[in-house]
């Protein structure tokens, strides 16, 4: 899986034109995975500041708005995708244009719960 971060403040700076290069990029990414049959799932996510961050202690939730961390590059984004060698994942992700602007997180997925 993939996890696609981003700088929200940055993102929001750049220019209509400059995003519609980013988006078309990553769509022709997607549309290359979805033909060679690696395409498994994705979803972009809405702004940190509808994010509601929950912790319970000692029984007591406590629910706070936005994200819990601090850090200015927050996850946007999911991909994920079945390859066949771990190189394959890591070029996949060295061609996301989310990497050269904030960064992406290769992780392997190691158990999927059913319903």
């Amino acid at each position: 899986m993939m996890l696609i971060y981003q700088n929200t403040a940055a993102a929001a700076a750049m220019s209509e034109e400059e995003m519609g290069v980013l988006q078309t990029e990553a769509g022709d990414i997607w549309q290359e995975l979805v033909k060679t049959g690696e395409w498994v799932s994705g979803a972009g996510l809405a702004s940190p500041a509808q994010a509601k961050a929950i912790r319970v202690r000692d029984g007591v939730a406590a629910v706070t708005d936005g994200p819990f961390s601090e850090a200015k590059e927050q996850l946007a984004g999911i991909c994920i995708f079945e390859v066949e060698t771990l190189e394959r994942a890591v070029e996949i992700c060295e061609r996301w244009p989310d990497s050269r602007y904030w960064g992406v997180e290769l992780r392997e997925i190691v158990g999927v719960a059913d319903a």
